[in-house]
């Protein structure tokens, strides 16, 4: 029997509203179809939430149901941007990683040892206060051993690392810095900075206040400066 036009008309609506928040992408002719505005600032919204109760709960704690809720979604709207809760969590390292990498670029390359340092210094401690929760993700992944994340940790952080040790020993040929174990530096500096963001609350207890200031990120910049450039410049 062949259908009514009221009936395909009927049909095709209910296809098109089997997925309400399905993403959906505009496609040029002769162009790569482009994921629309509305969907990139969606995807946003989730990862923000994702991040900060990834960063609370850690990634067997955090629920994609309560991640969706904060986001405004269903639990099976939001698997339409992102498959699974493991898909998510890779997202959001991914993120933070990659913002992590942009501000360690400083060093590389750089002629003037104390110029780059003071400026890599500053640059981690901005990410402490602008992003704890990415920081506090991080953290609790790698304190976990990286099980999820290791891969993107050997074959991105690595080879960062690698070329300011090599940038470091340009400096140390040059006579403009001490020999030291500069691996070990890197990661006091890390470990030091990143402090801020995973221990803030701690730090902001004893010393007496509800949260970290402004004045408080200035003062540990000029404290771990002074250390790093005291053990470190000739």
């Amino acid at each position: 029997m062949t259908p009514t036009p009221a009936q395909r008309t009927s049909a095709a609506r209910k296809t098109r509203n089997t997925a309400p928040d399905a993403p959906t992408e505009d496609a040029n002719e002769g162009a790569a179809p482009q994921p629309r505005a509305a969907r990139l600032r969606k995807e946003a919204a989730i990862c923000t939430e994702a991040e900060a109760q990834f960063a609370q709960f850690g990634f067997e704690g955090a629920s994609l149901e309560n991640i969706a809720a904060a986001a405004g979604l269903s639990r099976h709207n939001l698997l339409y941007y992102y498959p699974s809760k493991e898909a998510l969590y890779r997202k959001v390292l991914d993120e933070v990683l990659s913002e992590w990498l942009s501000r360690m670029a400083g060093i590389v390359g750089g002629a003037d040892p104390e110029g780059a340092l003071r400026e890599y210094i500053a640059a981690k401690l901005r990410f402490s206060r602008e992003r704890p929760a990415g920081s506090q993700v991080f953290a609790r992944e790698v304190m976990a051993g990286a099980p999820r994340f290791r891969d993107a940790i050997e074959a991105q952080v690595l080879p960062a690392l690698n070329a300011d040790v090599k940038t470091f020993e340009r400096w140390a040929r040059q006579g403009l810095i001490r020999r030291l174990d500069y691996r070990h530096l890197m990661f006091t500096i890390w470990s030091s900075t990143q402090a801020y963001a995973d221990s803030g609350a701690q730090f902001a207890i004893l010393l007496g206040k509800p949260a970290l200031e402004a004045r408080d990120y200035a003062a540990a910049e000029t404290l771990i400066t002074q250390l790093v450039l005291g053990s470190l410049l000739v």
